[in-house]
């Protein structure tokens, strides 16, 4: 039976129920890029034309995941260095891979955030993304920083190279049905398709120890849109 919103109280629930059903068929169909609206307001219960009451597109529903992901990796990241202190690069960089790789829809996103999903919804919704992603961002290099004998600037470039390299990773390591049929008959082609978190943990290993040996000025970009 479809479920129509009628008080603010129940059209939150509608809309805690959209992502959660957005979640769900994100892991059941392999990613974000499968879904569409019709598919999650039917597991939400709701009728198809009702969606637009919640979200105006499937980019806005998605770029909202995409935003709670950004606090998701926050707080998975402050519980996992509480009260570490001067971590080495390396064990800075692997908190950030481990993390990372423990938020896959957040690191499916990741891909999709600059490809479609803010620059497809209108600049208020945008805005809002990029406030809310920013002050994810700050706190993540915060954190960090405190955690690690590394400086704010060279966290912040372990960040720029671990979002790039997750959005594309990511989605090598999670091959298409067509691709991963492909990679059976061609083993070669499929080798990068391998081992999400060991890979991004030893570049992003390679990455902080660089940085750290690198004592000249350094310069990142500040924010989350890197990738």
């Amino acid at each position: 039976m479809h479920r129509r919103a009628r008080s603010p109280e129940a059209k939150l629930r509608r809309t805690e129920d959209l992502l959660e059903a957005t979640r769900g068929l994100a892991a059941d169909r392999g990613g974000v890029r499968h879904i569409t609206l019709a598919a999650v307001t039917e597991a939400a219960g709701l009728h198809p034309s009702a969606v637009r009451r919640y979200f105006e597109s499937k980019e806005e529903l998605l770029l909202e995941l995409a935003e709670r992901g950004w606090g998701e990796w926050r707080d998975a990241l402050t519980s996992h260095l509480a009260g570490a202190r001067d971590l080495t690069p390396e064990q800075t960089a692997a908190a950030v891979a481990g993390t990372l790789a423990s938020q896959p829809l957040f690191c499916d996103l990741l891909t999709h955030v600059p490809l479609s999903l803010e620059g497809d919804v209108d600049i208020e919704r945008a805005r809002r993304f990029k406030t809310n992603s920013f002050a994810a961002y700050d706190a993540i290099v915060d954190v960090l920083t405190a955690a690690s004998t590394m400086t704010s600037a060279q966290v912040q470039g372990v960040i720029t190279v671990a979002l790039a390299l997750t959005a594309n990773l990511w989605q090598l390591s999670h091959p298409t049905p067509t691709l991963a049929e492909l990679y059976a008959q061609h083993p070669r082609w499929g080798h990068v398709a391998l081992d999400f978190e060991p890979r991004l943990t030893r570049l992003l290993q390679a990455t902080a120890f660089g940085l750290a040996s690198d004592t000249g000025p350094v310069t990142m970009a500040r924010g989350p849109e890197v990738p």
